[in-house]
């Protein structure tokens, strides 16, 4: 496949896939967006703006937006999935049909389903099983969809078991505002993306809590121990989670205001209540869901997450946050690097 004159079709119209639609239009790509809500899509072939998700950019004409699933699926060369992951195995099955054996299929949603544990990838190669697990990809690092829609410069990571379909998507994204690594290990990079928005809400609690910087500093590097420590359990490279999927993600949440998963922590440190918080929100904060996953999949796995145990405790079991942290400072003390890799 030729990157220059790829097919492409974009399915999810939220803010992240608005965002990146229009990243591969100004690159000059004519593609199709699938997009749930009706007003949505007439919002942009009226407006060419998505006010819903994306207000205050204007999408490039190549955006085509549709309510049909078929017409974004169909004779495709690249089909980037961007819904949320609760979605993803519904959507999966609606896309089978359309879908061609040869298409490249990109994940850029984080997070690990709830009943099976699986990452996106592998849901969407089960439900797809007509496709070669080769075509399978993951997009994934430190990138708020409003930087990118304003070219601000961004740095992520194309994941395949194939290097050369890791690479295709490396070059049908890769701009001079958003460089592209490619590496081998999607399973590495689809664990960091789903947990650093878990550790984003424990994150945005310290914060919220007014808790100073030293809470924060301590949670992102303990957090990444705790990424290592379920990563390597699934397979994945450490290094990986070293990198722009994993600890590179996880700075950008666990600091930056426009995360949504760090806002609902920092809402919860001072006092609100997750169904409230929930209530009042548009866009999916994709660590609330994930959260029960890593929590159900480490006592599965029989790794110890502490910070991801009370970050469970506080959403699902409505405990004080006053007591998680004094249970997670009193812990047994013990060697810095005790179980950082389990493989």
């Amino acid at each position: 496949m030729n990157p220059s004159n790829a097919r492409i079709g974009v399915v999810g119209g939220g803010s992240w896939g608005t965002a990146l639609a229009k990243q591969l239009a100004d690159k000059g790509y004519r593609l199709d967006l699938w997009v749930y809500e009706t007003e949505v899509r007439e919002q942009i072939e009226r407006d060419r703006e998505n006010k819903v998700f994306l207000p205050g950019f204007s999408l490039p004409e190549g955006i085509h937006p549709t309510n049909d699933l078929q017409t974004a699926v169909a004779d495709k060369d690249l089909v980037l999935v961007v819904v949320p992951s609760h979605c993803m195995r519904a959507m999966a099955g609606e896309m089978k049909p359309f879908i061609a054996t040869d298409t490249v299929v990109v994940s850029a949603s984080k997070g690990i389903e709830n009943k099976t544990h699986q990452t996106m990838t592998d849901i969407l190669s089960e439900i797809m099983d007509h496709i070669p697990a080769k075509n399978f990809a993951v997009l994934s690092g430190p990138s708020f969809a409003k930087e990118v829609a304003a070219k601000i410069p961004t740095v992520v990571a194309s994941a395949a078991i194939d290097r050369g379909v890791a690479e295709f998507v490396q070059q049908v994204f890769a701009a001079p505002s958003f460089r592209v690594y490619v590496n081998d290990d999607p399973v590495g990079t689809q664990v960091g993306g789903a947990m650093k928005n878990v550790l984003a809400i424990a994150a945005g609690i310290c914060d919220g809590m007014n808790m100073g910087l030293n809470p924060r500093a301590a949670l992102i590097t303990r957090g990444l121990t705790e990424m290592n420590r379920l990563g390597t359990r699934m397979g994945a490279d450490p290094l990986t989670l070293s990198g722009l999927a994993g600890v590179g993600d996880l700075l950008l949440t666990c600091t930056g205001e426009l995360s949504r998963n760090y806002t609902v922590g920092k809402q919860i440190g001072q006092g609100k209540k997750l169904d409230d918080i929930i209530s009042e929100m548009r866009m999916v904060a994709e660590g609330v869901k994930t959260t029960r996953s890593v929590y159900n999949l480490s006592r599965k796995l029989r790794v110890d997450l502490p910070i991801c145990n009370e970050v469970y405790a506080v959403l699902f079991e409505n405990r004080p946050v006053d007591e998680t942290i004094v249970r997670l400072m009193n812990r047994s003390l013990k060697h810095e690097l005790d179980g950082v890799l389990e493989g």
